[in-house]
């Protein structure tokens, strides 16, 4: 079985089908434990993107507020990216990128030290985000999702980008970001 230990864990959710819809498990303690969440749930928030090309990211905490996620498509379908972030790792400024799409029930557990941020790949998008850890304003920062050192390739256009993701200073300028 994956383990988040090394890195983000595409979670595939199991629909029970009959003839009144579907039913979908969101989140199982006791099997995301078993690839690495890392305890309780501290908040829940909810996302929607209206239009295809938004892009959203690249978020994340910095310590003692480093945070796991996982990160649920509940409608739509976007371009999901993790960026390892921590010091030490042999893989740092590396990125996994998976497609999250509702019809495909997929998920995607996100341990601390990676950065996330998506691309809406359709309109009309909504994620579900379970966090370990409460946001804190002050621990909270980014990465630029353009940034050369990190090669995110986004299938679409980029469009739709807040003025404080844009603002986020490149690796290079930002020396430590971790």
């Amino acid at each position: 079985m994956p383990d988040c230990e090394n890195g983000p864990v595409l979670v595939q959710r199991k629909p029970f089908v009959d003839e009144r819809g579907v039913f979908t498990r969101i989140f199982c303690a006791e099997a995301l434990a078993e690839i690495g969440w890392p305890g309780p749930v501290a908040q829940i928030n909810h996302s929607r993107t209206s239009r295809a090309g938004t892009l959203r990211g690249m978020h994340y905490q910095r310590p003692p507020h480093a945070e796991a996620k996982l990160v649920v498509c509940i409608r739509g379908a976007v371009h999901d990216v993790a960026v390892d972030i921590r010091r030490d790792s042999p893989s740092r400024h590396a990125h996994v990128g998976v497609e999250l799409s509702a019809d495909a029930g997929t998920a995607i557990l996100i341990p601390e030290g990676f950065a996330h941020g998506f691309q809406a790949l359709t309109d009309d998008v909504e994620l579900i985000y379970i966090h370990s850890v409460a946001y804190n304003q002050q621990h909270e920062t980014g990465l630029r999702h353009d940034d050369p050192a990190l090669g995110i390739a986004w299938p679409l256009p980029v469009t739709g980008l807040s003025a404080r993701d844009a603002a986020h200073p490149v690796i290079a300028a930002a020396g430590q970001f971790s």
